[in-house]
């Protein structure tokens, strides 16, 4: 009979504990990651999967023991230099919370952090997803800076990156009322203080699910309150030539993007690339036509010394971080075709 104190035959004892050990890392992907500006940060959404091991993580953990101490080991892999926290858009973190995360990580890592669903979605929904009743704090200013501005800003400090309010797919009915909405948005993206003198690199950004609201209003409330545009990749949008008009509109300023899903799965495929994808450990459907429109956006914005911030999914091609590695190196080629770097 197996002694159960050495687990199952062959597999490796999944480890436990406070400290979680980074993979070892190609010196190929730390001299790639030194050939890229400083002001261009890279990263993943969230950092809890046991299928990174070997990618980011060396050994096999718990999911629970990657979400609470993982980040550490995260952010010394040298291409990742941003996260995006999409924890707080299920519920509103304190600024203990945030003031961890940032104990985690070093002075130059910059945050994306999602705002809370309280916030931005017109509906309260139940476990499953489905909207049950309109949510009376959908773009409330004053909640939304008490219950996420406030906390992030004080927690993270200087590594602060991208303050993100995704707004949720709306109600089919509400789409006729997008002045409306608009000024609703813009009146929430005016009561956010300052963020530049806690957070140099911080920046309001607005990603949305639906195209209507990609307007010149929706402009003018962003270029009026200093926010900028969050470029969604994502099925339930348009491709990145359409979206780019916004950013235009809004330049000079920061590029922020979140690559969220491969648009072969449809607008509602997102559970479909999860169930297909996991446990996220190769790369499953690469995307080249999307990753080589985002370098071009990506290295116009770079060159120009903005700062850019971009987080991938591994729902975009099976695994954010070997996507990560080869945007980088996409980058990386576009800025220095002859191959030296």
């Amino acid at each position: 009979m197996q002694n159960p104190l050495f687990g199952d035959a062959g597999k490796p004892a999944k480890k436990s504990g406070k400290v979680v050990e980074p993979a070892i890392i190609d010196p190929a992907l730390i001299e790639l990651a030194q050939s890229l500006p400083a002001h261009l940060r890279l990263g993943t959404s969230s950092w809890n999967y046991p299928g990174w091991n070997g990618l980011v993580w060396n050994g096999e953990y718990p999911e629970t023991n990657l979400s609470r101490y993982g980040l550490a080991a995260y952010a010394q892999h040298p291409l990742f230099r941003t996260v995006s926290v999409d924890r707080s858009f299920y519920r509103p973190l304190n600024v203990a919370q945030f003031a961890e995360y940032a104990s985690q990580v070093g002075q130059h890592f910059r945050f994306v952090v999602k705002a809370p669903s309280l916030i931005t979605d017109a509906l309260v929904r139940d476990e499953s997803g489905r909207g049950m009743r309109q949510n009376p704090n959908f773009l409330n200013a004053e909640q939304a800076v008490q219950m996420f501005v406030e906390p992030a800003l004080e927690g993270l400090g200087r590594r602060l990156g991208a303050l993100v309010f995704q707004i949720s797919p709306l109600p089919t009915a509400w789409l006729g009322q997008m002045p409306k909405l608009i000024d609703r948005l813009h009146t929430l993206l005016k009561a956010i203080p300052d963020l530049k003198s806690i957070a140099p690199d911080g920046v309001v950004a607005v990603e949305v699910r639906d195209p209507q609201w990609l307007t010149p209003q929706f402009v003018d409330a962003l270029r009026d309150t200093g926010a900028t545009y969050c470029m969604g990749l994502h099925a339930k949008m348009p491709r990145i030539t359409e979206q780019l008009p916004i950013l235009r509109a809004l330049w000079p300023g920061p590029l922020v993007c979140r690559w969220n899903l491969n648009p072969l799965h449809g607008a509602y495929g997102y559970e479909d690339a999860q169930a297909l994808y996991s446990p996220y450990d190769k790369m499953m459907d690469p995307d080249p036509e999307t990753r080589a429109a985002l370098v071009r956006v990506i290295s116009g914005t770079a060159r120009a010394g903005q700062n850019v911030f971009v987080t991938l999914s591994n729902k975009a091609e099976g695994s954010a971080p070997l996507s990560v590695i080869e945007l980088a190196r996409a980058i990386r080629a576009d800025n220095h075709p002859s191959g030296n770097t």
